[in-house]
Protein backbone atom coordinates (compact mmCIF):
# COMPACT_ATOMS: atom_id res chain seq x y z
CA UNK A 1 0.00 0.00 0.00
CA UNK A 2 1.55 3.58 -1.54
CA UNK A 3 0.22 6.36 0.98
CA UNK A 4 1.51 9.52 0.41
CA UNK A 5 2.01 11.37 3.49
CA UNK A 6 2.75 14.91 2.76
CA UNK A 7 5.02 17.14 5.12
CA UNK A 8 3.53 20.40 5.48
CA UNK A 9 6.16 21.73 8.03
CA UNK A 10 9.01 20.91 9.98
CA UNK A 11 9.05 22.70 13.83
CA UNK A 12 11.88 23.11 15.87
CA UNK A 13 12.63 24.89 19.59
CA UNK A 14 14.77 25.22 21.99
CA UNK A 15 13.94 24.90 25.81
CA UNK A 16 12.85 28.21 27.44
CA UNK A 17 11.24 29.04 30.56
CA UNK A 18 7.65 30.07 29.98
CA UNK A 19 5.27 31.49 32.55
CA UNK A 20 1.92 29.84 32.65
CA UNK A 21 -1.87 31.17 33.72
CA UNK A 22 -1.01 30.04 37.18
CA UNK A 23 1.88 31.87 37.59
CA UNK A 24 4.44 29.23 37.44
CA UNK A 25 7.49 29.12 35.35
CA UNK A 26 8.09 26.00 33.53
CA UNK A 27 11.05 25.19 31.22
CA UNK A 28 9.46 24.03 27.92
CA UNK A 29 10.45 23.47 24.26
CA UNK A 30 6.56 23.15 23.54
CA UNK A 31 6.24 26.29 21.28
CA UNK A 32 7.55 24.67 18.56
CA UNK A 33 8.23 27.33 15.05
CA UNK A 34 7.67 26.29 11.42
CA UNK A 35 11.10 26.67 9.42
CA UNK A 36 11.57 26.81 5.62
CA UNK A 37 14.94 25.90 5.58
CA UNK A 38 15.87 21.78 5.20
CA UNK A 39 16.71 20.59 8.69
CA UNK A 40 19.18 17.90 9.42
CA UNK A 41 17.84 14.69 11.12
CA UNK A 42 20.08 13.21 13.33
CA UNK A 43 19.69 9.97 15.63
CA UNK A 44 17.96 11.45 18.41
CA UNK A 45 16.16 14.43 16.23
CA UNK A 46 16.08 17.60 14.40
CA UNK A 47 19.06 19.96 14.34
CA UNK A 48 18.10 23.06 16.54
CA UNK A 49 15.45 21.09 18.28
CA UNK A 50 15.61 20.54 22.06
CA UNK A 51 13.20 18.66 24.67
CA UNK A 52 13.32 20.01 28.23
CA UNK A 53 12.41 16.87 29.34
CA UNK A 54 14.56 14.17 28.12
CA UNK A 55 13.36 12.04 30.81
CA UNK A 56 9.52 12.03 29.07
CA UNK A 57 10.45 13.02 25.47
CA UNK A 58 13.22 12.35 23.25
CA UNK A 59 15.69 9.65 22.80
CA UNK A 60 16.15 7.01 20.27
CA UNK A 61 12.22 6.00 20.50
CA UNK A 62 10.71 9.29 20.04
CA UNK A 63 13.33 11.50 18.37
CA UNK A 64 10.67 13.09 16.31
CA UNK A 65 7.37 13.78 16.80
CA UNK A 66 4.64 13.72 13.99
CA UNK A 67 1.32 15.62 14.52
CA UNK A 68 -1.89 14.98 11.39
CA UNK A 69 -2.67 18.55 10.66
CA UNK A 70 -6.15 16.92 10.25
CA UNK A 71 -6.74 17.18 13.71
CA UNK A 72 -6.28 20.75 13.47
CA UNK A 73 -9.87 21.73 13.11
CA UNK A 74 -10.68 19.80 16.29
CA UNK A 75 -8.13 21.95 18.36
CA UNK A 76 -9.01 24.95 16.84
CA UNK A 77 -12.93 24.53 18.11
CA UNK A 78 -12.13 23.50 21.80
CA UNK A 79 -9.63 25.80 22.20
CA UNK A 80 -11.71 28.76 20.91
CA UNK A 81 -14.38 27.65 23.31
CA UNK A 82 -11.75 27.38 26.18
CA UNK A 83 -11.45 31.35 25.42
CA UNK A 84 -7.31 30.12 24.75
CA UNK A 85 -7.66 31.38 21.12
CA UNK A 86 -9.72 33.26 19.16
CA UNK A 87 -12.30 31.72 16.90
CA UNK A 88 -11.30 33.47 13.73
CA UNK A 89 -7.07 32.54 14.43
CA UNK A 90 -6.02 29.51 12.92
CA UNK A 91 -3.70 27.26 14.67
CA UNK A 92 -0.38 27.16 13.50
CA UNK A 93 2.26 24.52 12.57
CA UNK A 94 4.15 23.46 16.23
CA UNK A 95 0.60 23.93 18.15
CA UNK A 96 1.14 20.59 19.18
CA UNK A 97 4.93 20.44 20.23
CA UNK A 98 5.22 18.83 16.66
CA UNK A 99 8.31 18.27 15.08
CA UNK A 100 6.30 17.48 11.52
CA UNK A 101 2.69 18.65 10.65
CA UNK A 102 1.63 15.75 8.36
CA UNK A 103 -1.51 15.42 6.32
CA UNK A 104 -2.32 11.58 5.04
CA UNK A 105 -1.78 9.54 7.71
CA UNK A 106 -3.95 9.21 10.80
CA UNK A 107 -3.73 7.35 14.09
CA UNK A 108 -5.95 4.67 12.94
CA UNK A 109 -4.09 3.81 10.33
CA UNK A 110 -0.75 4.11 11.64
CA UNK A 111 0.71 0.91 12.67
CA UNK A 112 3.95 0.91 15.01
CA UNK A 113 6.91 -0.40 13.34
CA UNK A 114 5.99 1.32 9.61
CA UNK A 115 8.47 3.13 7.76
CA UNK A 116 8.18 6.67 6.54
CA UNK A 117 10.18 7.32 3.60
CA UNK A 118 11.34 10.48 2.81
CA UNK A 119 13.16 11.35 -0.44
CA UNK A 120 16.54 11.80 1.88
CA UNK A 121 15.32 10.21 5.53
CA UNK A 122 13.73 7.10 6.39
CA UNK A 123 11.46 7.11 9.94
CA UNK A 124 9.84 4.18 12.13
CA UNK A 125 6.47 5.06 13.63
CA UNK A 126 7.39 3.90 17.67
CA UNK A 127 4.85 5.03 19.84
CA UNK A 128 2.03 7.52 20.69
CA UNK A 129 2.29 10.67 22.14
CA UNK A 130 1.21 10.76 26.34
CA UNK A 131 0.48 14.10 27.07
CA UNK A 132 2.91 15.33 29.69
CA UNK A 133 2.32 17.48 32.48
CA UNK A 134 2.94 20.86 30.76
CA UNK A 135 0.26 20.09 27.91
CA UNK A 136 -2.48 21.72 29.71
CA UNK A 137 -0.26 25.04 29.66
CA UNK A 138 1.07 24.68 26.73
CA UNK A 139 -2.43 24.76 25.04
CA UNK A 140 -3.89 27.15 26.99
CA UNK A 141 -6.55 25.47 28.95
CA UNK A 142 -6.98 23.25 32.04
CA UNK A 143 -8.36 20.11 30.63
CA UNK A 144 -6.29 19.86 27.50
CA UNK A 145 -4.62 16.58 28.02
CA UNK A 146 -8.07 15.33 28.95
CA UNK A 147 -9.41 16.41 25.39
CA UNK A 148 -6.16 14.40 23.64
CA UNK A 149 -7.13 11.21 25.36
CA UNK A 150 -10.64 11.42 24.91
CA UNK A 151 -10.55 12.15 21.00
CA UNK A 152 -7.23 10.08 20.60
CA UNK A 153 -5.80 12.71 18.56
CA UNK A 154 -2.33 11.91 19.95
CA UNK A 155 0.09 11.81 17.16
CA UNK A 156 3.01 9.37 17.63
CA UNK A 157 6.42 9.40 17.70
CA UNK A 158 9.56 8.27 15.35
CA UNK A 159 12.77 6.75 15.39
CA UNK A 160 15.31 7.56 12.78
CA UNK A 161 16.53 4.82 10.82
CA UNK A 162 17.98 6.83 8.11
CA UNK A 163 19.85 10.37 8.95
CA UNK A 164 19.26 12.83 6.57
CA UNK A 165 17.55 15.98 5.92
CA UNK A 166 13.62 17.03 5.64
CA UNK A 167 11.90 19.79 4.51
CA UNK A 168 8.14 21.38 4.20
CA UNK A 169 6.81 19.75 1.06
CA UNK A 170 8.74 16.73 1.54
CA UNK A 171 6.34 13.63 -0.12
CA UNK A 172 7.08 10.41 2.69
CA UNK A 173 6.20 6.69 1.19
CA UNK A 174 4.59 4.67 3.69
CA UNK A 175 6.29 1.15 4.02
CA UNK A 176 4.35 -1.64 6.10
CA UNK A 177 5.82 -2.99 9.14
CA UNK A 178 4.61 -6.38 11.50
CA UNK A 179 1.03 -4.47 11.44
CA UNK A 180 0.72 -6.09 14.93
CA UNK A 181 -0.71 -2.77 16.57
CA UNK A 182 -2.08 0.69 15.37
CA UNK A 183 -1.06 3.85 17.02
CA UNK A 184 -4.48 4.68 17.93
CA UNK A 185 -4.92 0.93 19.83
CA UNK A 186 -1.30 1.45 21.69
CA UNK A 187 -2.78 5.35 22.76
CA UNK A 188 -6.30 3.26 24.31
CA UNK A 189 -4.67 0.36 25.89
CA UNK A 190 -1.78 3.05 27.54
CA UNK A 191 -4.37 5.14 28.03
CA UNK A 192 -6.70 3.23 29.68
CA UNK A 193 -3.90 1.70 31.77
CA UNK A 194 -3.19 5.44 33.28
CA UNK A 195 -6.40 6.46 33.94
CA UNK A 196 -6.67 3.12 36.36
CA UNK A 197 -4.10 4.76 38.64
Amino acid sequence: MNIPIRLISVNTARAQRTSVADGRSILTAHGKQPTAARVEVGPLGLSGDEQADPTVHGGRGKAVYAYPQEHYAFWKTVRAQARAQPWDEEPTPGLMGENLTIAGLMETHAWIGDRLRFANCTLAISKPRMPCGKFDAALGFKHASKMMVQSGFSGFYLSVLQEGTLQAGDVAELLPGPRELTVAEAFRSKAGRQHRR
